[in-house]
């Protein structure tokens, strides 16, 4: 394995591939490209097996790079298109995993009083919260509302815990049955600020794409005996958008 610093899959292979002269696929990755409008692109990247693992450094499963162009400069309907393709790819991520009524935590992480690194709980104050509606008020609510609860748990230079630790102590506590996580993450284009979103289904290592690595959280950091069998063996979610 080579070693670089970017959260993102699809730049992890480009770098390997250029590195090792290799001008087919990697062995143990497959990919597939789709133009899903005229300025969204989406690349998928799938690490099938332990080879792949290690050639890209990140762990097995499914990473889906959705690059946005121009957004910055983006007229409303254009950020309407970039908000559906986004949508598409991250329900059909979840409809693998959980059934339309079983419940979602989602977590921000990162420091909002730090601009690069305050997506998480930007995204945080934006979710639609519905957990407490279905407790305490469910004859005001449709019927087919998931549950949902949200967190920013900050981060270890201002609480002194570990991220995993607080994520560990709501999930045993409210057990929900799938994880949604949100951070930042690097790349190494200038290109990609503020124009790509990652999805992946393998957990999240805060920090890993600047070389400041904190504890992992994923499936195997946060148990719960909640945790279907198709959550606890698949769905270790991510989603990050470029600093």
């Amino acid at each position: 394995m080579i070693n670089f610093n970017t959260d993102l899959a699809d730049e992890r292979r480009d770098i390997f591939r250029k590195a090792n002269n290799i001008e087919n696929e990697i062995p143990g990755v497959e990919t597939e490209e789709q133009q899903e409008e005229k300025n969204i692109k989406t690349f998928k990247v799938k690490i099938l097996d332990r080879q792949g693992e290690q050639a890209l450094g990140k762990p097995i499963g499914t990473y889906i790079t959705i690059d946005i162009k121009n957004l910055k400069i983006a007229e409303e309907n254009e950020i309407q298109k970039a908000s559906e393709a986004v949508t598409k790819q991250l329900k059909e991520l979840i409809g693998k995993y959980v059934r339309k009524e079983e419940d979602i935590l989602v977590v921000g992480l990162g420091n909002e009083f730090v601009t690069p690194d305050s997506l998480g709980p930007k995204v945080i104050s934006e979710v639609d919260i519905t957990r407490h509606f279905l407790k305490y008020t469910p004859e005001y609510i449709d019927s087919n509302t998931r549950p949902v609860s949200a967190i920013s748990p900050g981060v270890l230079g201002t609480t002194g815990i570990e991220t995993v630790e607080i994520i560990r102590g709501v999930v045993d506590n409210i057990k929900p049955k799938l994880l949604i996580v949100i951070d930042s993450l690097s790349s190494k284009s200038i290109e990609r600020i503020s124009s790509t979103v990652q999805i992946s289904d393998t957990g999240i290592v805060p920090g890993a794409g600047v070389g400041n690595k904190r504890n992992e959280i994923s499936v195997n950091t946060i148990r719960s005996s909640s945790f279907s069998n198709r959550c606890a063996n698949g769905f270790r979610g991510s989603y990050n958008s470029s600093r």
